[in-house]
């Protein structure tokens, strides 16, 4: 991965703006607000897509970009300092990350091959063989679960031998050290393999994007330990950089402007299939920073849906700083409420607990009553009160040492907070179940030593984090892959960019420009292609070349790993062309969908003047869409002639 995509996976474009003194306000798959680089107070023409990274003025300054394009016109830095200054507020170190290398990135999609080749084995071994049917009929019977759920979530069943998986995956002429490589193979201590999965339910783990990256294994019988058996750290599989189930949950959690966490694979997909889709899991062990800020990415308003016999009460009568030490084990969902604040604070995320019930599993609610499992994430708590109410649960809270040791427990939490009005707010609330005087909270509090806070600052960790060592995933998006398709061909030909401006402006659009690329490193690559075909000194990509920033060079390196354009002239400018109609397409798309949603937006409170106005920009996007049109055909035409 790239530093600049490391950067952007960590660096939320909505703390950004809003740091800036943006006040936003959420629109559906959206942030709209008051653009901060002109002035306006009628329409809120600013409007940022966090999904993306991105941001776009519909007003006077018509300016976009992403993260980095922001800084550079709010703080008048170039592109160079742009990234200092936000790999230094993202915790990267720029001389650590190159892009990845060409035959890593085949070496990496061959292992992707080899998993989906193992969901088809597994699955062929659950619903086709006899050694499977123990385990079908668990899933069916105990589980409950549909066949349709079964095949939706890949689920299968490995084999009760310790080799009957390698001599699959070898007669397909698959290594032993390829299988070892994704983690489906162990080493024996006198030499030789053996396979890591055995007689257990298996279950694909695949990245927010839906690409595979490893397996979790779940016991049939009682006597085999783990209990869960995840696969091991591999290049394509890191448990604390991972969700479960979030491929399929990314809309759900979208439209519901809500992420639920349970502990285990099974109560996601139990969940799943009660209809509450925006349900995922972690990887058997406490929640990370990184995987908070995946879900960040499509909602800050993030509930854990707790089993009470493992990070629910139990873990906090353990005791709070201990619990994460205690309860974090291989198959356990580790609750630590203090480490959950402090993420809560520096990723801005609204954080808060349901414990189930009557010792029943997520799944088991479900099954019960969809309609509990409702009502119990409808009434989830913030993390303060939920520990308050497990700390207080049996308690005689008359008891003057009970309420001495139910402070000294939840105080710290409260001073954690960041927020001196929500404090406060703790603070009565604790001296009012309690019954005692809020001066003497404060009194004990600082009897005990003056608290330690996290830096308010998104992005800056506290001293008490350990930051994660690499991003949790790629920023890389469709947009953005677009964007690098159009530049990899035009970085290997830029001859061919003339030609294409013709071709655009034959069909009545405008020449190539970097207003036409929402990413900052696009942008400045597509000048420097520009400025190569202005000068006849040296041949053009030596003049990118010699000419590009240290800071550019991940994004050169990216471009150059794309496949070269190949044939003849007229097809690689045919293919060129479809690439730039398809990235000024994809953000005309944008575009037009938002003015359309400003336009009602805005009727009824700056009246028909400013709906006219929303209503002419949206016909002169029709009209470039219809040129657009054009131009396929035109192209297609002059195929077939």
């Amino acid at each position: 991965m790239s530093s600049i995509d490391e950067i952007k996976a960590r660096i939320d474009i909505v703390d950004l703006a809003s740091e800036a003194g943006v006040k936003l306000r959420r629109s559906g798959r959206t942030q709209t607000g008051f653009c901060p680089f002109h002035q306006n107070t009628r329409t809120p023409a600013f409007v940022i897509w966090p999904e993306t990274g991105t941001w776009r003025c519909f007003g006077e300054c018509g300016e976009g970009g992403d993260i980095f394009k922001f800084v550079m016109k709010k703080e008048g830095v170039d592109f160079k300092e742009a990234l200092r200054r936000l790999a230094e507020r993202a915790g990267v170190q720029l001389e650590s990350f190159q892009a990845e290398k060409p035959e890593q990135k085949e070496e990496n999609q061959r292992l992707r091959n080899l998993l989906e080749d193992a969901v088809t084995f597994y699955r062929h071994q659950l619903l086709n063989t006899p050694g499977g049917k123990p385990a079908l009929d668990y899933l069916l019977e105990k589980r409950k679960l549909t066949l349709q759920t079964i095949e939706n979530f890949g689920l299968g069943f490995a084999p009760h031998s310790w080799d009957a998986t390698l001599n699959h995956f070898k007669a397909k002429h698959y290594s032993e050290q390829d299988l070892l490589d994704v983690g489906m193979l162990a080493e024996r201590e006198n030499g030789g393999y053996y396979d890591k999965f055995r007689n257990r339910i298996m279950i694909p783990i695949r990245d927010e994007n839906g690409k595979m990256t490893g397996f979790g294994g779940r016991i049939l019988d009682p006597n085999d330990i783990p209990k869960f058996m995840n696969s091991p750290q591999t290049v394509l599989f890191d448990k604390g950089r991972l969700l479960y189930g979030l491929d399929r949950a990314r809309k759900p959690i979208r439209a519901a402007d809500q992420a639920v966490i349970v502990e285990g694979y099974l109560d996601v997909i139990a969940v799943h299939q009660a209809g509450f889709e925006n349900v995922v899991s972690p990887m058997g062990t406490a929640l990370t920073e990184d995987q908070m800020r995946l879900l960040k990415k499509f909602t800050r308003k993030i509930v854990l849906a707790l089993d009470p016999d493992v990070a629910g009460q139990k873990a906090v009568l353990r005791g709070l700083d201990a619990a994460r030490a205690s309860m974090d084990r291989e198959g356990e969902l580790g609750f630590d409420a203090r480490g959950m604040l402090r993420n809560e604070a520096r990723l801005q995320a609204d954080l808060r607990v349901a414990t189930m019930p009557d010792g029943l599993d997520p799944d088991e609610i479900v099954a019960r009553s969809p309609e509990e499992w409702k009502k119990l994430i409808e009434a989830a708590k913030p993390i303060v009160e939920h520990v308050l109410d497990a700390l207080m649960a049996g308690q005689n809270v008359n008891d003057a040492r009970v309420k001495s040791e139910i402070a000294s427990q939840v105080l710290p939490l409260i001073e954690d907070l960041p927020d001196p009005v929500v404090r406060d707010s703790y603070r009565q609330m604790l001296a009012r179940r309690l019954k005692v005087d809020e001066r003497t909270l404060i009194g004990k509090h600082v009897q005990g030593g003056p608290p330690v806070r996290p830096v308010k600052r998104p992005g800056v960790e506290p001293a008490q984090v350990q930051k994660p060592e690499k991003a949790a995933v790629s920023a890389s998006n469709p947009s953005r892959k677009l964007e690098m398709a159009c530049l990899g061909i035009l970085l290997r030909r830029p001859d061919l960019l003339p030609r294409l401006d013709r071709r655009l402006q034959e069909a009545g659009l405008g020449a190539l420009s970097v207003a036409d690329f929402e990413y900052t490193d696009h942008q400045l690559m597509l000048g420097l292609i520009q400025q190569s075909l202005e000068q006849d000194h040296v041949e053009q990509r030596a003049f990118v070349e010699a000419r590009l920033d240290e800071s550019l060079k991940d994004t050169f390196l990216a471009l150059m790993a794309l496949p070269a354009p190949s044939g003849l002239d007229d097809h690689v400018i045919d293919d060129l062309t479809r690439q730039a109609i398809s990235v000024r397409a994809g953000s005309l798309t944008a575009s037009v969908n938002q003015l359309r949603f400003l336009m009602e937006d805005s009727a009824g409170q700056s009246g028909r003047e400013l709906a006219r106005a929303y209503n002419k920009m949206v016909s002169e996007q029709a009209l470039v869409k219809k040129c657009f049109d054009t131009l396929r055909q035109n192209m297609s035409n002059h195929r077939r002639s």
